[in-house]
């Protein structure tokens, strides 16, 4: 059994402000489950599309029903691999744990496309398996489906603070401090 998640956002927002707000979303009040961002390498390749990879950490929680001391920690290292395109005014960003995979792998995609001068589109897409067995996999496939779908919110409550934040500074009214 696999749990699946599939949503479509427009931001009101210029494309090449809301790949910026990706790369700089956090810190932000709606990711405190994100302890660490390292950028483990980036290149524009032939085609002029920026390659990224990188390593986040985040702590998640484990539900009260879960077998206790089965995980000794519940911090995850997720891996974040993007393409940014400016030719196409696409990204694409793919994320997967590397670890707790047999409790739970969460396969994220989303790809951000431009749809006019002021607004972009991101349409996301995840695939959530459990090879954890014990008759628990249903159980803690569906746990992750509706973590997933409560952390996609507030990840995009974090992209509008973090557009927000561009805007005043783009305004002519802003005066830096």
């Amino acid at each position: 059994m696999v749990k699946f998640y599939q949503h479509v956002f427009n931001y009101d927002y210029q494309w090449q402000n809301v790949t910026l707000a990706f790369w700089l979303r956090y810190p932000n009040p709606f990711a405190s489950h994100v302890l660490s961002v390292d950028v483990l390498d980036r290149y524009v390749d032939e085609q002029g599309v920026l390659k990224t990879t990188r390593l986040v950490l985040k702590k998640g929680k484990v539900p009260k029903w879960f077998p206790q001391n089965l995980l000794k920690n519940s911090e995850a290292f997720v891996i974040e691999e993007s393409e940014v395109n400016p030719k196409t005014g696409t990204m694409i960003t793919r994320t997967k744990n590397l670890n707790h995979v047999r409790v739970m792998q969460v396969e994220e995609t989303q790809i951000f496309q431009q749809l006019d001068n002021n607004r972009t589109s991101c349409k996301t897409e995840a695939r959530i398996v459990s090879k954890f067995g014990w008759g628990m996999t249903g159980r803690i496939e569906g746990f992750g489906q509706s973590t997933f779908i409560a952390n996609a919110a507030k990840a995009r409550k974090g992209m509008q603070h973090i557009l927000q934040a561009i805007r005043e500074k783009q305004s002519p009214f802003h005066t830096p401090a």
